[in-house]
């Protein structure tokens, strides 16, 4: 499919106050996810190097702290950061965080020993997000930050409450198309969160309750079951085997989480344990086979890690030429399902049939963002609640 038809596809995945003035082609209100010409890049380079010169006095050096590289999700991410340096003639220095705090405040130490241009966090630890943002401020060394937010560091990725709201109202209309609503109301609901990386992430697995209510209301809470996911599908897996003991025979699974690898381990489990009746919906679209191949993995809300990379690099290119960016960059998400899932990663095929007749519960949404914005835990972070 071609790079226009995409586009249309795709809306326009970035949102959030336009620059200063365009930036040799970028604009995070307007950008269209697609990488951008190398010699738009070069551009970029150019006007930045007169800003502000390499540290090493030859070419930049970009730290790229990934969450952990064998995620699907994170090896996608990487991937499109080193497309992009690549193509803009820049080094970038990979660190693994592996999931671990501690182990990411040590990466920052060597990306600051190592004096680089700029950092690109992705860091799971919400508790280590200040000391990192500490000494990167004290090395004046400017930070941007993906999905977990840290201090005065430039946000970029997840519309958190949009994007867990669109997963849990569609689950829950799925579900209903597929058992209807009386054996709906008798199932259970399955959510993986990830307490460790704090309120801001808490927000998707908050809008994923909150989307699966708004489109019923009257479902009883001791059924809405949640557990500690740990961000990968091993512990989703071992934890929702532990839960399903707590489920009768033949009652409906309805699961999702943080991200595409919980859903995968709420399936799997229930899979192994013999349970038939079992529907879900994951969080990144990054887990495509299982979209594809799984007839219960049924949708995914889309996050588009492989053209993070396109965003990345211009916005890292953007500071150091002393543009003004938002402080929050937010992805617009799209639902990928089985009928449309060609539209957006042309290799693969689209599932024959009509689609489901998903609709977003706005007013509910909106009531859901109300109540957000009231919360003391997210006072100090309103940018990165949508207007609607």
């Amino acid at each position: 499919m071609k790079r226009l038809a995409l586009a249309a596809a795709l809306a326009a995945m970035m949102s959030g106050p336009a620059l200063a003035q365009d930036f040799h082609g970028y604009d995070p209100a307007t950008f269209d996810g697609f990488m951008l010409p190398a010699e738009n890049l070069a551009a970029m380079v150019t006007e930045a190097v007169a800003k502000s010169p390499p540290k090493n006095g030859t070419s930049y050096v970009i730290g790229f702290a990934n969450l952990q590289r064998d995620i699907p999700f994170c090896a996608l991410v990487e991937q499109g950061i080193l497309e992009n340096a690549k193509a803009a003639g820049i080094e970038v220095s990979v660190a693994d965080n592996r999931l671990d705090g501690a182990t990411a405040l040590a990466n920052a130490e060597s990306f600051i020993t190592r004096n680089v241009d700029l950092v690109i966090e992705f860091q799971t630890d919400a508790a280590f997000g200040d000391t990192i943002m500490q000494k990167m401020d004290a090395a004046s060394i400017p930070v941007i930050a993906i999905d977990i937010p840290m201090g005065t560091a430039t946000f970029f990725g997840v519309n958190n409450p949009r994007a867990g709201f669109m997963g849990g109202s569609y689950l829950a209309q799925a579900a209903i198309a597929e058992y209807g609503k009386d054996r709906v109301m008798e199932g259970y609901f399955i959510n993986g969160e990830l307490p460790q990386s704090g309120p801001i992430p808490a927000m998707r697995n908050g809008g994923q309750n909150a989307g699966f209510l708004g489109v019923l209301p009257d479902f009883p809470p001791d059924q809405m079951l949640s557990f500690d996911s740990k961000n990968t599908l091993d512990e989703a897996f071992a934890q929702t085997t532990n839960l399903l003991a707590r489920i009768p025979e033949g009652a409906i699974i309805m699961g999702t989480g943080i991200n595409d690898q919980v859903a995968a381990g709420i399936l799997r489990a229930a899979q192994t344990a013999g349970r038939k009746d079992i529907i879900v919906v994951g969080l990144g679209a990054d887990m495509t086979e299982s979209l594809v191949n799984e007839p219960d993995y049924v949708a995914a809300v889309g996050s588009f890690p492989e053209r993070y990379g396109n965003s990345l690099i211009p916005m890292s290119l953007a500071t150091l030429a002393g543009r003004d960016l938002p402080d929050s960059v937010l992805i617009n998400h799209v639902m990928v399902t089985k009928q449309n899932v060609c539209q957006f990663y042309p290799d693969l095929a689209c599932a024959e049939g009509e689609p489901l007749a998903y609709e977003f519960p706005q007013a509910a949404f909106e009531a859901h963002l109300a109540g957000l914005r009231e919360s003391p835990d997210l006072a100090a972070v309103q940018n990165l609640i949508p207007a609607n």
